[in-house]
């Protein structure tokens, strides 16, 4: 530091240390902003995913099924037990009750989960099963 007036700092060195303190504070802030951005990317991510490979034949509006049965309020749901939904005996069979470690198996390969499923539709990348799987477990009962 440069001292014009007997020991006291220039206008110039206060302002440069302000900006010192000032930048490690506002990188702070955007960083912390910054980490939300990837759960909610993933968050549109698994929606237009699920627009993309589920909702020909899957609904997530309570009551409005399709060719497979809604999907509302599926986490916790036994597997085959909608009602006015068509399944296979073994699928209703299967005992399963959907979390997220039986979705991410049968989205992986339905048929090798439960053999005489109708659901032939799989999901191989990791990522995108997993950002399906977030948006269903934000998918309420209604």
């Amino acid at each position: 530091m440069s001292t014009p007036f007997h020991g006291m700092p220039s206008l110039q060195d206060a302002q440069d240390e302000g900006r010192r303190r000032t930048l490690p504070a506002i990188l702070l802030a955007i960083s912390g902003l910054l980490c939300h951005l990837p759960a909610a990317a993933q968050d549109i991510d698994g929606a237009r995913l699920f627009q993309q490979r589920c909702a020909t034949c899957h609904s997530v509006e309570a009551g409005q099924n399709k060719a497979g049965p809604h999907l509302s309020g599926l986490i916790g749901r036994a597997a085959g037990t909608v009602e006015g939904a068509t399944y296979s005996d073994a699928l209703r069979s299967s005992g399963i009750t959907w979390d997220r470690q039986s979705l991410e198996t049968f989205l992986t390969a339905p048929g090798r989960m439960v053999h005489g499923t109708r659901m032939t539709v799989t999901i191989p990348n990791t990522g995108q099963r997993a950002a399906i799987i977030q948006y269903l477990e934000g998918q309420p009962a209604n």
